[in-house]
């Protein structure tokens, strides 16, 4: 296990969440599993999903997720991130704004393409003024209009450069 490890407090959703989020990201598994007696169901899981380690529990209605955490999906391109919105979607996510898509487990994730993150690194303050101003009207994060926003800032250093 991590030092460092999140925890997951579920109402009664945890074999369902881990198995949606291991059948959705690569690189995700279910490592152990506790079940309240013999056949019950499962009361905590320590599980993989795109890498991270995660532990969860069923800790009843007492605990609930927030914005205040979310989980950061770094996509590759536009098709990773299509792909991951799309499968959220299909099993019920609602999304909000920016990027930003809520489970139906009540987790909060961003789908975010790595291009997002090159273009806000660029020198130039008015490129990624730009290029945040554009992210603030989508919904689900389009590289092709996020990159043309950036195309079409006005120049306000000389030093500026396209990541």
């Amino acid at each position: 296990m991590n030092k460092v490890t999140p925890f997951l407090m579920f109402n009664d959703q945890l074999e369902a969440a881990i198995d949606f989020y291991t059948a959705t990201f690569r690189d995700s598994l279910i490592r152990h599993v506790a079940c309240t007696g013999k056949d019950g169901p499962i009361a905590s899981a320590e599980f993989v999903v795109g890498g991270q380690v995660f532990m969860g529990f069923n800790g009843g209605p007492y605990f609930t997720f927030s914005e205040g955490i979310s989980l950061y999906v770094d996509c590759e391109n536009q098709a990773e991130v299509d792909e991951y919105w799309d499968k959220l979607i299909r099993a019920g996510a609602t999304p909000t704004q920016c990027g930003w898509i809520k489970d139906p487990f009540g987790i909060s994730w961003q789908i975010v393409p790595r291009r997002f993150v090159e273009l806000i690194r660029d020198s130039n303050p008015a490129k990624v003024k730009a290029v945040m101003e554009a992210m603030m009207t989508m919904v689900k994060l389009d590289v092709a209009d996020l990159e043309k926003a950036y195309r079409e800032a006005s120049s306000d250093t000389t030093d500026s450069h396209a990541p």
